[in-house]
């Protein structure tokens, strides 16, 4: 009986080694863990962190994005306000060779079809009109040849179907000619053409007597 006891007694202790045992490997394995759990949350920290710089870099491009947008379009607005700026035409009455237009018994429009300049294509030699492209102030000068009859020459400045001004002369022989000019405001589609007055003629040949110019002076 005595024997047995002391058998158990020995097995208790070995019972009790490996659970000594078993309880300090379970605690190194619980360091361990708790190592991997801090470094777990240290790479989560730090990837957390590279999200929040991936996201700034984001935003940052974003930002540069739009600033580049924004420079892009003021440069295509200024091109494009500069090319409305740069508006100038000239042109004479005929294409080509020489001769006299009119009288006719009511105002007839003139067609100035020989171009010169034609800056900003404001002016149409198909139907002799100026088409305001950008609102502003603009000089119209013309000029009127004609021989001597017994038919005046007069040709008058209209803008929008108004007469503004005009150019008259009247002489029985000899070559004579007349000028005028005007500066006008106008709005974007004011459309401005010489209209020869009824009863009266106009002539011009290769040496380009009879003209209408204008050009903008500055925006408004």
């Amino acid at each position: 009986m005595s024997s047995m006891l002391a058998e158990q007694k020995v097995e208790l202790r070995h019972l009790q080694r490996e659970n000594e045992a078993q309880a300090a490997k379970l605690g190194e394995l619980k360091q361990q863990v708790q190592v991997k759990s801090k470094e777990l949350e240290v790479q989560k920290t730090q990837l957390n962190q590279v999200q929040q710089q991936v996201q700034a870099q984001a935003g940052e491009l974003t930002a540069v994005k739009a600033k580049t947008n924004v420079t892009e379009n003021q440069v295509e607005a200024l091109m494009r306000d500069r090319e409305v700026k740069q508006v100038a035409f000239s042109a004479s009455l005929l294409a080509s060779g020489s001769g006299i237009m009119g009288p006719f018994n009511a105002h007839t429009n003139l067609v100035f079809r020989h171009v010169t300049t034609n800056i900003g294509n404001a002016y149409s030699p198909n139907t002799g009109f100026f088409i305001a492209p950008v609102r502003g102030a603009y000089h119209f000068e013309f000029h009127v040849g004609a021989h001597g009859s017994s038919y005046a020459s007069s040709t008058v400045l209209v803008k929008n179907g108004q007469h503004i001004f005009i150019a008259h002369q009247h002489q029985p022989s000899h070559f004579g000619k007349s000028s005028n000019g005007a500066t006008l405001l106008l709005e974007v589609g004011d459309v401005v053409f010489l209209r020869l007055w009824e009863n009266t003629r106009i002539y011009d040949s290769e040496n380009h007597h009879s003209t209408f110019s204008g050009h903008l002076l500055f925006t408004m």
